[in-house]
This record gives C-alpha cells, sequence and structure tokens, in this order.
C-alpha cells in the first residue's frame, strides 16, 4: 500500500505524463487515403476528418486517385504513406482485396488501421466508418419501384465492381428489386468508374437498347450525374434515383430531372475515421463498424434542417 508521500508522487508523474502526451499531440500523423477526390462527397470527407483532427490536435493529410477506377496509384500512395511510419492510418479501399498486403504490413508495424466508406475484405482494420450501403440501396429500390408504379423495365450504372460500395449499392438494390419488387426487370448492369462522362454515354447506350426502359439508379455521385445527362441528351423521360448530394443532382432534383437520391452522411464519416484512430493510439476498444447513417431526399424535403445538415456543394 502506498503511503501519503509515495501516493503524491505517482499523481504528479500520472499528470507529467499526461500532460507530455497532450502536448504532443501535434506530432500524431494520421494520412487518409480515399477513392478519388474529383467528387464532392470526398471534400465533405475531407472536411469532416480535418474537423476531427483540429479537435483532437492531430496531424492528418487527405489525398486520393484523380478517378476511382485508379486502383494501382491508390495502392501507391497507401505505399508511399505507411513508408512515412504513421501512428494509425486510414483507407477508403478502391479493391477490396488489392489492398491488403499493404495492410498486413501496416499491422505488423502496429499502425492502426481505419477503414471508410469502403471496407477490405479482412479483420484488419479496426472498425470501418461508412453508410449501410445495403440498406440505402435497399431504399433506393422501393423509392424506384413506387415511381413506376411497381412494374416495368429498369437500369442500374454503378462506379466500380471490385470496391465495397459498388458491390453492397449494386446488391442491395437487386436484391431488393428482386424480393419486394418482382414485376420490376432489371434490364441492365453497367459500370462508369464514377466518371458522369463515361456514365452518361453508358445511360444513352441503355436507353438505346431498351426503348421500354423506365428508370435508372446511378449508384454514387458521378454515376448518378451521368445518367441525368444521358437522360437530358437522349430526350426521353425517365425516373432518375441517384446517390450522394453535389450541386448537380440537387439541381437536376429540384428541376424535376431526378426523382430523388439517397445521401449519406460524408462529414461524419471524415470525422468518424480520426475519432476512431485517436480512440485507437489511447488503446480504446472500437466496434467493428460504425454505421453514419443516410436518408432519402427529394424536392419535398431538402430544405429540412437534418436533410440539408448532410447535403453538400
Amino acid at each position: 500500500m502506498l503511503n501519503r508521500k509515495a501516493f503524491g508522487v505517482v499523481l504528479g508523474l500520472s499528470a507529467l505524463i499526461g500532460a507530455t502526451t497532450l502536448a504532443h499531440a501535434e506530432d500524431v500523423y494520421i494520412p487518409l487515403i480515399s477513392k478519388g477526390f474529383q467528387h464532392q462527397f470526398w471534400q465533405a470527407v475531407k472536411a469532416g476528418a480535418e474537423q476531427g483532427a483540429k479537435e483532437h490536435k492531430v496531424r492528418i493529410t487527405f489525398e486520393g486517385p484523380e478517378t476511382e477506377a485508379m486502383v494501382d496509384k491508390q495502392i501507391d500512395m497507401l505505399s508511399a504513406a505507411l513508408a512515412k511510419k504513421p501512428q494509425a492510418i486510414g483507407i477508403a479501399a478502391l479493391d477490396s482485396k488489392a489492398a491488403i498486403p499493404l495492410l498486413r504490413r501496416a499491422q505488423a508495424a502496429k499502425i492502426p488501421v481505419i477503414a471508410f466508406d469502403s471496407g477490405v475484405d479482412s479483420d484488419i482494420p479496426l472498425t470501418t466508418c461508412a453508410t449501410d450501403n445495403l440498406a440505402a440501396a435497399a431504399l433506393a429500390a422501393d423509392k424506384m419501384a413506387d415511381a413506376i408504379g411497381n412494374a416495368g423495365e429498369v437500369g442500374v450504372i454503378v462506379h466500380d465492381q471490385t470496391s465495397r460500395t459498388g458491390i453492397d449499392r449494386r446488391d442491395g438494390f437487386l436484391n431488393e428489386m428482386k424480393s419486394k419488387h418482382p414485376n420490376v426487370k432489371i434490364v441492365s448492369v453497367q459500370y462508369g468508374g464514377g466518371d458522369h462522362l463515361k456514365s452518361a454515354e453508358i445511360a444513352k447506350a441503355m436507353i438505346q437498347a431498351n426503348p421500354n426502359l423506365k428508370g435508372i439508379f446511378g449508384a454514387n455521385e458521378g454515376s448518378a450525374e451521368g445518367a441525368a445527362i444521358g437522360v437530358k441528351e437522349s430526350g426521353k423521360k425517365l425516373v432518375l434515383i441517384g446517390y450522394d448530394s453535389g450541386k448537380e443532382q440537387k439541381d437536376d432534383i429540384n428541376s424535376g430531372l431526378m426523382a430523388g437520391a439517397i445521401t449519406q452522411n460524408p462529414i461524419g464519416i471524415g470525422k468518424c475515421v480520426v475519432d476512431s484512430a485517436v480512440k485507437a493510439l489511447k488503446g480504446e476498444k472500437l466496434p467493428k463498424k460504425v454505421d453514419t447513417g443516410f436518408y432519402w431526399y427529394d424536392k419535398s424535403n431538402m430544405s429540412d434542417p437534418k436533410i440539408a445538415a448532410v447535403l453538400y456543394d
């Protein structure tokens, strides 16, 4: 049992250690490797991460390849970030398998890995800060079915078939249609790399090949924006359902070109990554996944404060 003098020394040392940890928080470096930079979604994730970094007084960087088709470029970025021996790292994987060898290296070096937006097929990440994409895409399917009278032909444009978000949004939409709306037929599923120009060409080809097409679901910002461009250029009237936000989608919803979309909480995702990394560095146990939430928005509720808070330009 400690005497009073020894107890005082212990308290003094504890206070000193705590102050030292706080004083050197700025030395904690956490790079975040995103799936891309071209969409307003990622800028909002970055803003949330910067907010978290300011709160915890840690240093972050946020980078991603020019397009969401550049898996090799993202792997190079991840490798370069790990070479800087960060205290923790965040990754939104373009390919749910390709990043695993480098993440094993991080794990061996005792660098906590936090996944965000799109997880990997591994238990190496201590947690994943993301939307429940299966549930969100199922809601998009329900909205599409309602809008086309629960029957007819529908096309789907997805950003990719390698990332967890691409796979889950595609499967969430398709599975919900199959189980709840059997009279809606999915006639085409195409991949546009999240690029709005490529997605626009896909949409036009889809419309031409399927003259009875009633609707298109765009599974991310670039896919939805491209689908809207393609529909407008084709001169056909279709039901468009999108995913994410951004000025173009908001304008398309306000004009009536797009029926509505699913919005995520990108600022919340970014903040969750930094919060989770700091908790991991303190030795706190993390849940395997943090559901950052999603909402359906259309012309009728875009001004609702709860919805407006998660829409971004």
